[in-house]
């Protein structure tokens, strides 16, 4: 099976390389920018048979920071 786990600073965590982002797209011209977040994406490919807790230990103790953030799996 494919996975891709979406990794995002939970709301509230201030997210600078989001500001950078927004800061540049407004440098280039582009108005209207509204909140510009930055994350990560990591795929994976596991054997069909993978449990969902083995998927989740795996996103809980290796993938994010539980503090500042949160995760979204997508089964592929």
């Amino acid at each position: 099976m494919k996975l891709a786990v979406t990794v995002m600073l939970r709301k509230g965590i201030l997210d600078p390389q989001g500001k950078a982002i927004g800061s540049a797209v407004t440098s280039m011209g582009i108005t209207g920018v509204g909140t510009v977040r930055m994350g990560k994406v990591i795929e994976l490919e596991l054997p069909d048979n993978t449990p969902e807790q083995d998927i989740k230990r795996i996103c809980d103790d290796l993938l994010h920071n539980p503090v500042m953030e949160e995760y979204v799996i997508e089964h592929k």
